[in-house]
């Protein structure tokens, strides 16, 4: 990371003492999803100056588990997940943390910190998505689990959960 973005990003972890969004606190739809949720200032803050815009978007290994796993089997709450190449400013190998939900017809992931190596946690807000469906779980998924058909997804950067 060049010296101009490292110390940057030290200021903005040092300014981010506590998490901007955070998976307490969430409201259930009918169907187990999580409801919409803001994303805090500092949040947003945080990814401005790290220059991550909405809507951009970068694949992540979703559970640092199971890298490269065919049928990945992802369960309600905590999650790690890996950025595959350089995001902004972050870099590869930058850790993702988040909450998922299974009960619906698809894996929800939403993200509220990054952890970039060499550097502490900072707030942010992302969601795992895939397009035609992939976040769709195998029906041979039991409660509180899912199973999907690969190991990768799309982080996007999200100013709210919705």
């Amino acid at each position: 990371m060049p010296t101009t973005q490292a110390l940057l990003l030290g200021g903005f972890v040092l300014l981010s003492a506590s998490a901007g969004c955070t998976s307490s606190g969430v409201s259930l739809r009918p169907d187990g999803t999580p409801g919409p949720q803001e994303c805090s200032e500092e949040a947003k803050r945080t990814m401005r100056a790290l220059k991550l815009r909405v809507g951009d978007a970068q694949l992540v290994e979703l559970d640092a588990n199971q890298i490269g796993s065919r049928r990945p089997t992802l369960y309600d709450g905590p999650i790690e997940s890996i950025l595959e190449d350089d995001f902004g400013t972050l870099e590869a190998t930058t850790r993702l943390y988040g909450q998922v939900w299974t009960s619906g017809p698809q894996v929800v992931i939403r993200y509220y910190e990054a952890h970039p190596p060499d550097s502490e946690k900072f707030p942010i807000c992302a969601v795992a998505r895939l397009s035609q469906d992939q976040m769709r779980k195998s029906p041979d998924s039991k409660p509180g689990m899912a199973i999907l058909e690969g190991s990768t997804a799309a982080a996007y950067v999200v100013d709210a959960f919705r």
